[in-house]
């Protein structure tokens, strides 16, 4: 599908200089690393937001902007801020009332989380969008799906570093640097990867007044991508039944709800460590080939 974006819009912006993305990570790297250094040896709680900020914000920005050089530079840097930050504030704060009031403990609770924040972050770009009606097709979907992923992340990852640090005996900054580490690593392969999917079906049926369809195909890719989403959050309480179900002379349905095993073994754990990794690198897979799917059904 042919891309078409409004020429007295967003193309209007500022340009950013080629290369910016790489400069940004291991310029951001490297201060973030500075920053842990000198919070861990002077024990100053001040420099926890300039850490928790960092830590959250590097790797989804880094992905845009590489995203921004190499597939959307022709829709400005306005857009894609627009998309980024209200988008992603947008998405979590529809998500936490949604989430609160709608899901309760089950065994479907994940499968909520994932329809209910998949379901958020598509309602945030359109709303971002609703003053750009002429941009639509499957690259800018992508492109822009991204973004409010990305952005969703960015702020997830600051309240999850916030809760870690936060504890009943005080600051746990270990805690805090393991928590952005492993989110930051993982940050790649979620809401900007699952967003830029639904994005990209989403804009590809986009007419060209600016009025989104909810065609088939964009039903079908919104629960597609809350399934992924789902299983993705779920890995750690299926693994845990994969192992009680192998291991276990009898099975107690209360260990998916417990999240742990009680006294497992060396073989437990080992066959927990490969069905957990192993699940998110599955799901994680076949999100890339269906985004490697969508990005060449676009016509230049």
């Amino acid at each position: 599908m042919t891309q078409h974006i409004d020429p007295g819009g967003p193309s209007a912006a500022p340009q950013v200089r080629p290369g910016l993305w790489k400069r940004c990570l291991w310029g951001g790297l490297a201060l973030w690393v500075l920053t842990a250094i000198v919070t861990y040896a002077t024990q100053n709680t001040t420099l926890l937001p300039t850490l928790i900020l960092l830590g959250s914000f590097l790797t989804p920005t880094v992905f845009v902007l590489w995203a921004y050089e190499r597939h959307g530079s022709d829709f400005g840097v306005n857009l894609l801020l627009g998309c980024f930050v209200t988008g992603g504030i947008l998405g979590v704060l529809g998500a936490s009332v949604m989430e609160y009031y709608l899901l309760h403990p089950s065994a479907w609770m994940f499968l909520g989380v994932g329809l209910i924040e998949e379901a958020v972050k598509l309602l945030a770009l359109m709303f971002v969008l609703r003053r750009y009606p002429r941009v639509h097709g499957m690259r800018a979907g992508l492109v822009l799906g991204a973004t409010v992923g990305f952005g969703f992340a960015a702020f997830e990852s600051a309240g999850y570093a916030f809760n870690a640090a936060v504890t009943m005996r005080g600051i746990d900054l270990r805690s805090l640097l393991e928590t952005e580490i492993l989110r930051g690593l993982l940050a790649p392969f979620g809401h900007g990867l699952w967003t830029a999917i639904a994005g990209g079906v989403l804009l590809a049926f986009r007419k060209p007044d600016g009025r989104f369809r909810f065609t088939g195909p964009v039903v079908v890719t919104y629960v597609g991508v809350a399934v992924l989403h789902a299983l993705w959050d779920s890995m750690h309480g299926i693994a845990i039944w994969l192992v009680a179900k192998i291991t276990a002379s009898s099975w107690d349905r209360q260990l998916f709800a417990l999240g742990y095993i009680p006294t497992p073994t060396d073989e437990q754990k080992h066959l927990f460590t490969l069905f957990s990794v192993g699940g998110l690198v599955v799901i994680t897979a076949l999100a890339l080939l269906w985004l490697r799917s969508l990005s060449r059904r676009d016509t230049p």
